[in-house]
């Protein structure tokens, strides 16, 4: 994947988490995307009250894994960086 691919595929992942974000800002949370590696793994940083909610696991998983995947067929998952999910 070229540099410009992986920024654009990068923009557009976080277009996509914009479906999820209303959600999170309800608790004092959000999302951001740090990088796609060349395997096309996500890596999402949480913030806000979602850096140490114990409900960011589910909401990895249920929540943005879903979501990307169902946008973008070639992700092979989601890491967050930070926050105990």
């Amino acid at each position: 994947m070229s540099l410009t691919e992986k920024e654009e595929l990068i923009g557009q992942v976080d277009i996509a988490l914009d479906d999820i974000r209303p959600h999170l800002a309800v608790d004092g949370g959000n999302i951001e995307v740090v990088d796609v590696t060349d395997d096309f793994q996500v890596k999402i940083k949480w913030l806000g009250n979602c850096e140490n909610c114990s409900m960011s696991a589910m909401t990895m998983r249920a929540g943005v894994e879903e979501t990307l995947r169902s946008k973008f067929p070639e992700i092979t998952g989601v890491v967050a960086i930070n926050g105990v999910a």
